[in-house]
């Protein structure tokens, strides 16, 4: 028997007051690398409140999954079309019923399998996310997947080693081996203290 939208949702808990997992990240550079994904984009999204950042912040998306606790969240994701208020976790009956639009995991020998087959299958098949990337601090990896139909297919890098994220209406590359934003025309997206740097040579008469 079917059920509408609305019955669903009434069957679910209170998802106001689920808190997110508490998962410790596995080193400096995961933790450096999450710190510079989001600072990069609210400061290029700064004019912008239709979006949200979940960095680290557990997924809940079904009442059986919720009761058992049993899947942590991405490492980064982004969700367009919503409002930019703080949520303790992201559940997905209370949000109209959006999933990620975009998410990046940063893999280590630990969890590269999970991240590649577990999670991927998860977020093409249950998620419908419509881009998924992969990177590894350590050993610089990086891959990217958008949805085509029901599949994903791999993101092919361009001349410059860039991967288009059509969501972002960016690029995603690596810089001094971090994983970056740049424009589409390949120009590297600043973090705020470089761009108060740059605005700073731009005042004194040095750039």
């Amino acid at each position: 028997m079917s059920i509408t939208a609305e019955e669903f949702e009434a069957l679910m808990p209170d998802g106001t007051q689920v808190e997110s997992e508490s998962i410790e990240m596995e080193s400096p550079l995961q933790y450096l690398q999450l710190a510079l994904l989001v600072s990069c984009l609210d400061w290029l999204w700064k004019e912008r409140t239709d979006y949200f950042i979940g960095a680290n912040l557990s997924i809940y998306f079904s009442r059986q999954q919720l009761k058992n606790r049993e899947f942590r969240g991405p490492d980064f994701f982004l969700v367009k079309n919503t409002s930019k208020s703080p949520r303790k976790s992201w559940v997905v009956w209370e949000e109209d019923g959006k999933y990620p639009d975009l998410i990046i995991e940063l893999i280590s020998e630990l969890t590269a399998e999970t991240d590649k087959t577990t999670k991927k299958n998860l977020y093409q098949n249950q998620f419908r996310t419509s881009e998924y990337f992969w990177f590894s601090p350590d050993n610089l990896e990086l891959m990217g997947f958008k949805l085509v139909g029901h599949k994903y297919q791999e993101i092919i890098p361009n001349a410059t080693g860039l991967l288009e994220s059509e969501v972002l209406g960016l690029f995603l590359g690596i810089y001094q081996e971090k994983l970056r934003y740049f424009t589409p025309e390949g120009d590297l997206i600043p973090t705020p203290e470089e761009a108060a740097l740059a605005a700073q040579n731009r005042t004194q008469g040095l750039a």
